[in-house]
């Protein structure tokens, strides 16, 4: 799967002179944490995002009323507090790379490149939705984890075995297991009881960890 197919296409977006009250007013307006900053060639210069609203605002000790810190706020534009250095992927990078990116450098988004162009922007947000999308969270059916063994044919033992009962896999996820010699699996499958799915695995030889 690939970051333009879960990323939030035609982002909103700021300008570098913009008031910090209105990035405030644009986070409001379309209920996001995050605004990419485009320059007067709509080339990406920069992103600002709520936690840096925040601590370029007043303190929440300062003797300054609502009236004062909202007409200091007017004054201050998004390019003086701005990151400049953007991590930015592709539009064909895939969902897991950005996950990665933005776990290793501690961030909570990526700008989507086409070329120069800012063609969208993945959260932390988009890639849950990947993930209730990946697990077929919101499918019914019975849902399995076990531990198959690491060899070429594990895995096809098992969906040959639920093919022969008719189930239909809405979802397949593997991940590492306790040790290099398995891997664990969730599989999700409709048209098929747990009870059903319990003896089909047991067949198959692998370890079953759970079934819900």
């Amino acid at each position: 799967m690939t970051v333009d197919l879960v990323m939030t296409k035609n982002p909103a977006f700021i300008h570098p002179d913009a008031s910090l009250n209105d990035a405030k007013a644009l986070m409001s307006k379309y209920h996001i944490g995050k605004l990419p900053v485009l320059d007067a060639r709509n080339r990406l210069a920069g992103l600002v995002t709520k936690k840096d609203l925040l601590s370029a605002g007043p303190s929440a000790a300062t003797p300054l009323d609502m009236y004062e810190i909202s007409y200091l706020l007017s004054k201050i534009t998004v390019e003086k507090i701005m990151v400049k250095q953007v991590i930015t992927v592709r539009t064909e990078e895939v969902v897991e790379e950005a996950a990665r990116i933005m776990a290793d450098n501690g961030i909570g988004c990526l700008p989507v490149m086409d070329g120069p162009v800012l063609a969208g922007i993945i959260t932390e947000s988009d890639l849950f939705r990947a993930f209730i999308g990946m697990f077929g969270a919101r499918e019914p059916g019975v849902r399995v984890t076990f531990l198959a063994e690491e060899k070429p044919g594990a895995l096809a033992a098992v969906t040959h075995t639920l093919s022969g009962l008719n189930a239909n896999i809405v979802a397949l996820v593997t991940y590492p297991g306790d040790n290099i010699s398995n891997k664990r699996c969730t599989i999700k499958a409709d048209g098929i009881s747990r009870e059903q799915m319990r003896s089909a695995l047991e067949q198959s030889g692998v370890v079953i960890e759970d079934v819900r």
